[in-house]
């Protein structure tokens, strides 16, 4: 810090902007600290000299960006550290500032917060929309840890969509997308509903700016011509309240474009026909109060029984709390009212930010209970075997969920997503009561396991220790939880029985050559054949991805005694030569006559985003772009080549497939025939069956990605498959 930065601290003579911080810091007087000023200054002065010079869209300097975020946090009556992390949010992202050096100058605390909203830097990926999940899941991750991560990223983002008109209209429209589909529902879920309430605005007003316009043309002329009647309305409900006695605050709001917007398409109504836009608040100090007040409502104004709603008695699973009721004005008017305490007001309008307990000691571990769903996610962040892509549909079946309320048989109420069955609140109970269900009591009745559950029931779910969880609930189960607990227990259960078959069949194959002698090497060295451990060797050949073949071939190049003894009877044609021989019609960086190969490990077919690798002498290879086995080199790296299809659907690749299933009379031949529905011709078909499970390796005929994965859906749709996956080579 420079000497001419400390004279404020002397002279108390900040900048305006730092001001305004101050001045909403010391209006919470939950986070009120006499040092604010002290605190916040070096990071004010750290991030106004590291952004220097940097400029956003609008011309404007980019620190103005920084203290707008710090300025949002700060009225959202968040703590000193969350308000610096605001401050520096960008400054490891988009300047020279390392997380080290932030976590000397500013300490760890700080440091993470600022590195969990920081996008992941340096890595190269396939599409964006890979990259988003990517970054997303980040993001959760540091959040699960500490809510705060993304509080500051709200903050961010409100920023961000307010000032989106100075961005091209296709960043625009993809911000705003992404602000839709992950950030207005996760606050909706964290129960800051003034922040989704803005967001969805900012959306609709970007993505629908025609409608949006409308809808604001008609709500202020709405607005203008309903006042009186309003102010006759608030006056009557003022005159019945005053006497109770009771201290209380009336506010009104007009509710937001986009929550109009949707009611005229879900209603198909014009805006002349929606008649409740607008709410009554009353706020007052305790519970009692809310119901009393109620009663008087009901008293003096007709009730729509129907549209009643209590909120506190059974709040929403993101803490949301209030009286909710919608009365009949002597005009006729429908107008909802709804009846909260003043900490379910704060509640309300900031949702977790309001809970936020943080008083001088780390609690960033202690998760509020109105987001314990944020455990389940880390735990699904946890898996070894997630994806982006299983992330992000995850991630939006566990952000846009109704609820629904049942009860535990001793009473205890549990929170679901609306259309959750018996397995999902079996696993919701406890982890080993979900893996050992085997029915379900409902009210005293036995009912099916996919049953969906309804509010106010009793649920008691029935266990044994020999029972274990079925693939097949995954095609019932609601939420996150319960699906990553069910593929977990299947992807265990399905590598230990892979692990046994390929044992199996690397003792029978080396048996027949006469070498068992090598077993003991192979699976005591199992990085000779290039694999980590024994178990993933074991697997790779029980699934079919390798042969044994070619473990010898990397185990023991020099010898190849072994492969006379496999070339001694019928010469088969390899699937991987027949692919080869048929490739046509790539053309790679615009060139057509040029030499070229489909890659072995990951046969790539018309509509596969592919990528060519310059090899050595042999051409180009073309590879599928999330082949994992290109070489981890930069896409920047000239052996890397543009390639594109230029072919047309009569051309005919070979693919191959591998499906397990229960093992069952009839199954072969429901296979076949669904294969055959879709006129795809099999080129061969292996299969092996191991402990009530059917494996198999089909090769099959097709001219493009989308024919195969038709067949795939037909595969997946027959009774007792548990998975199809398309061929790569590990």
């Amino acid at each position: 810090m420079k000497i001419a930065d400390l004279i404020p601290t002397v002279t108390g003579s900040f900048p305006n902007d730092f001001n305004e911080i101050i001045k909403s810091i010391n209006q919470n007087q939950i986070y009120k600290n006499k040092n604010s000023e002290k605190l916040l200054w070096p990071a004010y002065q750290f991030s106004k000299h590291s952004h220097d010079g940097q400029k956003r869209k609008s011309g404007k300097p980019y620190f103005e960006h920084c203290i707008a975020v710090a300025k949002l946090l700060a009225d959202w009556h968040m703590d000193i550290n969350t308000i610096i992390g605001g401050i520096l949010h960008d400054s490891i992202e988009d300047t020279p500032v390392s997380f080290e050096e932030l976590s000397n100058e500013f300490g760890e605390e700080v440091a993470s917060l600022v590195d969990g909203v920081t996008k992941l830097g340096g890595i190269e990926y396939d599409t964006r929309k890979e990259k988003q999940a990517e970054n997303l899941m980040k993001m959760f991750l540091s959040m699960a840890k500490d809510i705060r991560v993304v509080i500051i990223k709200f903050a961010d983002r409100l920023h961000n969509m307010k000032t989106i008109e100075y961005l091209s209209l296709i960043k625009q429209r993809r911000i705003a997308i992404e602000t839709r589909d992950v950030y207005s529902p996760l606050a909706h879920r964290l129960g800051m509903f003034e922040l989704k309430s803005q967001l969805d605005d900012l959306v609709f007003k970007t993505l629908q700016p025609e409608k949006y316009k409308k809808v604001d043309k008609n709500l202020r002329s709405r607005i203008l011509n309903r006042s009186k009647s309003l102010k006759k309305i608030t006056n009557k409900i003022k005159i019945n309240l005053n006497e109770l006695k009771i201290n209380y605050e009336l506010k009104t709001r007009f509710k937001s474009h986009s929550s109009i917007y949707q009611k005229m398409l879900n209603q198909n109504k014009d805006f002349a026909e929606i008649h409740d836009i607008y709410a009554i608040r009353i706020v007052v100090k305790s519970k009692n109060d809310c119901y009393s007040i109620l009663g008087l409502l009901h008293q003096f104004f007709t009730p729509i029984a129907e549209r009643f709603k209590d909120y506190i008695a059974t709040p929403k699973i993101n803490g949301y709390q209030s009286l909710h009721t919608t009365i009949v004005s002597s005009s006729g008017e429908m107008i909802e009212i709804q009846i909260r305490t003043e900490d379910m007001d704060r509640t309300a309008e900031i949702g977790v930010a309001a809970h936020w307990k943080y008083k001088g000691k780390d609690s960033s571990n202690s998760i509020d209970k109105h987001v314990k769903w944020l455990r389940d996610l880390l735990m699904i962040l946890s898996d070894e075997s997630s994806d982006p892509s299983e992330f992000m549909n995850l991630l939006k079946i566990d952000l846009f969920q109704n609820e629904v309320f049942v009860f535990t048989p001793i009473g205890e109420l549990i929170q679901l997503p609306l259309g959750s069955t018996p397995i999902d609140f079996a696993y919701e109970v406890h982890t080993e009561v979900g893996d050992r269900c085997i029915s379900a009591k409902v009210d005293g009745k036995i009912v099916p396991l996919n049953s969906q559950l309804t509010n106010g029931t009793t649920i008691e779910i029935i266990t044994s220790d020999s029972q274990k969880p079925s693939a097949a609930w995954l095609k019932f189960v609601k939420t996150t939880k319960a699906r990553t607990l069910i593929r977990k227990s299947y992807r265990k259960s399905e590598k230990e029985g892979s692990a046994k078959l390929g044992k199996e069949i690397l003792e029978k194959t080396l048996r027949r050559l006469r070498m068992l002698d090598r077993l003991q090497i192979l699976l005591s060295s199992p990085s000779l054949s290039g694999f980590e451990n024994k178990e993933s060797l074991l697997i790779s050949i029980g699934i079919g991805e390798i042969t044994v073949r070619e473990v010898l071939q990397k185990s023991f190049p020099s010898d190849d005694s072994f492969d006379i003894d496999f070339k001694k009877g019928k010469k088969e044609k390899s699937f991987f030569n027949l692919a080869r021989n048929n490739v046509l019609g790539i053309s790679v960086d615009g060139i057509d006559n040029i030499l070229i190969n489909l890659s072995k490990c990951c046969s790539p077919i018309p509509g596969d985003e592919i990528i060519g690798f310059v090899t050595r002498g042999k051409g180009v290879s073309i590879h599928r772009s999330k082949c994992k086995n290109l070489p981890i080199l930069n896409k920047s790296s000239d052996r890397f080549i543009e390639a594109e299809w230029k072919i047309s659907d009569k051309k005919e690749f070979f693919s191959k497939i591998n499906i397990v299933a229960e093992d069952r009379k009839g199954l072969l031949k429901d296979i076949t025939e669904a294969i055959s529905s879709t006129k795809v011709n099999i080129n061969s078909l292996d299969t092996k069956t191991q402990d009530s499970l059917a494996s198999m390796i089909i090769i099959l005929s097709v001219s493009n990605l989308k024919r195969l994965n038709q067949v795939i859906r037909k595969i997946e749709n027959i009774k007792g498959t548990l998975s199809v996956r398309r061929f790569n080579k590990n």
